[in-house]
């Protein structure tokens, strides 16, 4: 018996100088490693770029899903097949740049132009998929600032009145403008109201436009208490003035957001707002027995700023879920090949565009929407707000 528990006393001995051993080993190995990459030439350390390039082979949902081990909100936005694949399906993803069970992953290599359509989805809304994502028109700058007759009543053009709550313990940023409301494409306008247009191409006008939803937004806003700025510039004029093309409205436009923070640093928000050129059957939903305009956040993915966007727009996506189900069609990012990718947001960090509706819709439809973003988004400001407060 003493000779087994000897024997046995040695085996664990040198179990343990080995495990030792190993672990010494890997120390050491671990701090060899860190030498060699801190110390290395910076042509051949690992940088940003290189990782990004592998990373980008791998589908956003996994991201999503890791986040959501964290954030539940971007968990209980993902649709129901995006659920984290297995290690093996991820490794293959970065060895080969193949996504399985997409096909779209092979074609985009081999059809020439393909890339240019081919999309991602951070935040995927009720029947959204990448046959349906927002459209921008491609006229050219002459097209868009031809004058058109628009046909629409003071009512309409007005909307519904918007109730205000005036009581003493109603919150209120008092003076000041913390929201910034623009419009890059400020022309975009919509067919009911276009007599004789046929195609999102042309449905474009000076008045009757993409501006209406901005003032009906800002009214909402500022009757939750929420000061509101809102943008008059003709971004199609600038452009016509200064010789540039369409596809330059946001180098336009980010002069003004510029112009604005700098002139008002109480500014916290910035919304640009766009109308799609999808046709009605993508862009509308009816709740409770009302027309409403889809709406659809837009996050710049070569933005320095995309992470902390894209949590803003995340955020406003899951509470307008919560009261107004179906009326949100997602959040996505946008980037590559003709695409902006920043679309202004390197400026701030609380920077969304947001796609009301498309050619298709009605001011009514429009403004309603309008309503249901400043009430989810007023209840966002002022927790956070309290929040704030309470730190």
């Amino acid at each position: 018996m003493l000779l087994k528990n000897k024997r046995y006393k040695q085996k664990q001995g040198k179990l343990f100088y080995r495990r030792s051993g190993i672990y010494l080993i890997s120390i050491i190995v671990l701090f060899i490693a860190i030498g060699l990459l801190t110390t290395a030439q910076p042509a051949y350390r690992f940088s940003s770029k290189t990782i990004t390039n592998w990373t980008s082979d791998i589908d956003s949902s996994i991201f999503m899903n890791l986040i959501g081990m964290e954030n539940r909100a971007f968990k209980r936005t993902l649709l129901e097949e995006s659920l984290l694949p297995s290690l093996s399906t991820i490794l293959f993803q970065v060895a080969t740049s193949l996504t399985p069970n997409d096909p779209r992953s092979l074609l985009r290599n081999e059809i020439p132009g393909f890339s240019s359509f081919d999309k991602n989805t951070l935040i995927a809304g009720e029947g959204t998929d990448y046959t349906n994502y927002p459209i921008e028109s491609s006229a050219p700058l002459e097209e868009i600032l031809q004058d058109r007759v628009a046909v629409i009543d003071e009512d309409t053009s007005k909307g519904a009145e918007i109730e205000k709550d005036t009581s003493k313990t109603a919150p209120t940023t008092g003076d000041r403008d913390v929201v910034f409301i623009y419009n890059t494409h400020n022309r975009e306008s919509f067919l009911p109201y276009l007599p004789g247009t046929n195609g999102s191409d042309s449905a474009f006008h000076k008045e009757v436009n993409i501006t209406n939803v901005s003032d009906r937004l800002a009214k909402a806003l500022e009757a939750k208490g929420i000061g509101t700025q809102v943008d008059k510039t003709d971004i199609g004029m600038v452009l016509d003035e200064k010789g540039m093309e369409y596809w330059q409205s946001y180098d336009a436009s980010g002069e003004v957001v510029e112009a604005a923070i700098t002139s008002n640093k109480e500014i916290k928000y910035i919304f640009d707002l766009h109308r799609d050129a999808q046709g009605r059957d993508v862009t509308t939903k009816e709740i409770n027995g009302e027309s409403y305009a889809r709406i659809m956040f837009v996050v710049g993915s070569e933005s320095k700023n995309f992470n902390k966007n894209s949590e803003l727009a995340a955020k406003l996506d899951q509470l307008i879920e919560e009261k107004y189900p179906g009326l949100s069609r997602g959040v996505i990012p946008q980037g590559g090949p003709g695409n902006n990718g920043v679309y202004n947001q390197d400026l701030t960090d609380n920077a969304v565009l947001i796609e009301f509706g498309g050619v298709g819709n009605t001011l009514e439809e429009l403004y309603r929407s309008a309503d249901a973003i400043a009430e989810v988004f007023s209840e966002y400001y002022w927790d956070a707000e309290a929040v704030n407060a309470a730190q």
